[in-house]
């Protein structure tokens, strides 16, 4: 039987210096590399992921409605049974869904109301102390930002509700956070996206 021939590729090469040698590996990646026959293909598919996406648009703003009433839903769980696990992490993943929905959607105003209430349930300790009429807020802010979406003013309506959720989230997770000095430091770390200013 043949052994087959190995490539150049197959085994590493060495480097020799006065004080030192540099070994390089195989570069056994290469093989995976699949190149493309023409650069045309890409943007066919960028293209068509696109158009896929304009004829999606006329639905996003029923899906974003919808979000909204499951985040709703959740709100008035929680207020009827009290946070337990599965009324914490409905109430979590309803917010988180629209926060990573709302530039997608063409919301982008109310992913940072929607983070902020991630923030909240995230952050406390105990979820059964978050107060109920600060879940109430976030969940209004959210609900006000999406129902007035076509007015010029919603960025600054947005950027006005955030700040202020914002402002009284961080004091209550202070609070409820001050026997952690160490989650406390990256609780109320600013944000590291810089703050949009329009």
């Amino acid at each position: 039987m043949a052994v087959p021939k190995k490539k150049k590729d197959d085994k590493p090469s060495v480097a020799t210096f006065a004080d030192h040698e540099v070994i390089h590996p195989p570069n056994k990646l290469r093989k995976a590399i699949v190149k493309m026959l023409a650069t045309d293909k890409a943007d066919d598919a960028l293209a068509r992921a696109e158009q896929a996406l304009l004829e999606l648009s006329s639905e996003f703003g029923g899906w974003m409605v919808s979000e909204c009433e499951r985040l709703d839903t959740a709100r008035h769980q929680v207020k009827a049974v009290g946070f337990n696990k599965d009324t914490r992490d409905a109430l979590f993943h309803a917010a988180h869904d629209i926060k990573g929905e709302a530039a997608t959607f063409g919301f982008p105003d109310v992913a940072a109301s929607a983070e902020s209430l991630c923030r909240l349930i995230e952050h406390t300790p105990d979820a059964t102390r978050i107060p109920l009429a600060l879940v109430d807020q976030h969940v209004d802010a959210v609900r006000a930002i999406i129902r007035e979406s076509a007015e010029a003013d919603v960025t600054a309506l947005a950027d006005a509700l955030t700040r202020t959720l914002r402002g009284v989230t961080d004091e209550f997770l202070a609070r409820e956070n001050r026997d952690r000095p160490d989650v406390l430091e990256g609780i109320l770390a600013p944000p590291l996206a810089p703050e949009q200013s329009f």
